[in-house]
């Protein structure tokens, strides 16, 4: 798959991904708006109730009390005493929905008497007529006094008393469930400048809390003057709880929509880690196919010299020959045997055969030999063995593997116009172990690509030159052998300045106290 398809598919996705994402955000968003809106008209309804109950229990109060006055005044005894009451009973109903009670009342006998005579009935009923009208003119005037008495008096009397808290919580607790919000809530009383005459137990959290947003309130008996107005707040502690069980539904959407964006993710990671190791092994597979090419060249060019007869006659053309045919075999079989060893520890079936060496002696042995490499190209190689104890415990043969790769990377990558400076340290340090410091003045590595030189396969870019050969094998296989013989190794560089390679390693006094300890 081209790299271009992975992108496009990315691309599609994640548009996809984020379509779905933010029509779930918009649709939680107008569910909470609509709950909420639900909500506040709920509680609106509610307290418009409370308040008109209360204005009824007042209205009542008042009734009752003006009643009582009412009947024992002379309004009943102007007909001289009353041995035989009737009358005329009349309902009124407020602006406000308060409902009232009024009996006209009259001397029965005489509406008796008058319906009885059948000579004067025209003016028996006009007569009475003309009474029960004065009587009602008369009673609507003294209904008027006590509507007007009840709301002079209604706002002078304490607020306590007009709406106690136990009847503004039983109020508020029934029109709440009627309207389907049976939940806690707390509640005050105040007046118009904010003083409180009264709250619940919880009411002073949402005060020191600062949610005046989330308070609504209730103006309390309409009629009362402006300067004498007080109300209703009531603050719900569980609301936004309330509203957001109502989305619980869209929880396993999310949940669902986030592991698909996971795998998503991963599998896009793995798409491109697949592309990237196809174009590591295709670059393997041309590698693998210079580095084999030409020493099977070189040998079949002396096989093909052998069968000629003058060659053959010549012993010491015979005896070059025989020399570059065994040096270029072992060239073929260590590239074989690198990249088979490399399968081998990958697969855990590769084994070390640890033993105590100085690392000063073999490390000395490795720069000699390799010292006429470096001086064929002009350059400079300078060894410094500081540690005074060296000894460790490694495989003899891939050691000197690691320290030859190391070795040959900084020849390989060397510039072209500087002579190579090339320096091999070693140093004992705090902990009980073996420091080994490989220093050039090559081209250096990019900081982008200096996290990455230890994976298999992976070669660092040489911009125009294409001298340099290899498999990306050298340094994954100088990390792995010495994770292995317990040591790491740690990289340095600076573009265009050179790279150092630092390798630790643990000494054998270290391991033999380990071992007592154990």
């Amino acid at each position: 798959m081209k790299k271009s398809t992975i992108w496009l598919l990315t691309v599609l996705m994640a548009l996809t991904f984020m379509g779905l994402l933010y029509i779930q955000i918009i649709y939680m968003e107008s569910m909470i708006r609509m709950r909420n809106d639900q909500f506040a008209e709920g509680v609106r309804r509610s307290l418009y109730a409370v308040s008109s109950l209360l204005e009824q229990d007042e209205t009542k109060y008042f009734l009752e009390e003006d009643v009582a006055e009412v009947e024992s005044s002379s309004v009943y005894t102007q007909y001289g005493g009353t041995p035989h009451l009737g009358g005329i009973k009349y309902s009124f109903t407020t602006h406000s929905g308060l409902v009232g009670d009024v009996t006209l009342k009259a001397d029965a006998d005489k509406i008796y008497k008058l319906q009885s005579d059948q000579n004067n009935v025209a003016n028996s009923y006009n007569s009475m007529r003309e009474e029960l009208k004065g009587q009602y003119l008369y009673q609507k005037g003294i209904m008027d006094d006590v509507i007007i008495n009840i709301m002079n008096k209604a706002a002078d009397r304490p607020i306590q008393e007009r709406a106690d808290s136990v009847s503004v919580r039983r109020y508020l607790k029934k029109e709440l469930e009627n309207n389907g919000l049976d939940l806690p809530f707390e509640f005050a009383v105040v007046s118009r400048n904010g003083y409180v005459f009264y709250h619940s137990s919880g009411f002073g959290k949402a005060n020191s809390a600062n949610l005046d947003n989330s308070i609504f309130v209730q103006s309390l008996f309409h009629n009362d003057p402006t300067t004498k107005k007080n109300y209703l707040k009531v603050y719900f502690p569980s609301k936004d709880k309330y509203i957001l069980s109502s989305l619980k539904f869209m929880i396993p959407s999310f949940i669902f929509t986030f592991i698909l964006l996971i795998v998503f993710l991963y599998t896009i990671i793995l798409a491109f880690r697949q592309k990237k190791l196809t174009e590591m092994k295709n670059d393997f597979i041309n590698n693998m196919t210079h580095e084999f090419k030409t020493p099977i060249s070189t040998i079949s060019l002396a096989a093909q010299m052998l069968n000629d007869a003058s060659v053959r006659k010549s012993p010491t053309m015979l005896q070059h020959i025989s020399g570059v045919i065994n040096d270029e075999t072992k060239r073929l079989r260590f590239q074989v045997e690198k990249v088979l060893q490399m399968s081998m520890f990958d697969k855990k079936k590769g084994t070390l055969r640890l033993q105590d060496v100085d690392a000063n002696t073999l490390i000395s042995n490795v720069v000699n030999t390799f010292r006429l490499k470096v001086e064929k190209y002009g350059g400079h190689l300078t060894a410094s063995f500081d540690a005074e104890d060296a000894i460790v415990n490694v495989d003899e043969m891939h050691f000197t593997n690691v320290i030859f790769n190391l070795l040959d990377n900084a020849v390989k990558y060397r510039k072209e116009d500087t002579p190579l400076e090339l320096t091999v340290t070693t140093k004992n340090i705090p902990g009980d172990k073996l420091r080994i410091t490989i220093a050039d003045n090559g081209i250096g590595i990019k900081k982008e690509d200096l996290k990455k030189i230890f994976d298999k396969f992976f070669r660092v870019s040489t911009g125009n030159r294409h001298d340099v050969k290899g498999f990306g094998l050298g340094l994954a296989y100088v990390y792995k052998m010495l994770g292995l013989m317990g040591g790491n190794i740690t990289a340095e560089s600076d573009l265009g300045k050179g790279t150092r390679f630092i390798i630790t390693l643990p000494l054998l006094s270290s391991e033999e106290e380990n071992n007592q300890k154990e």
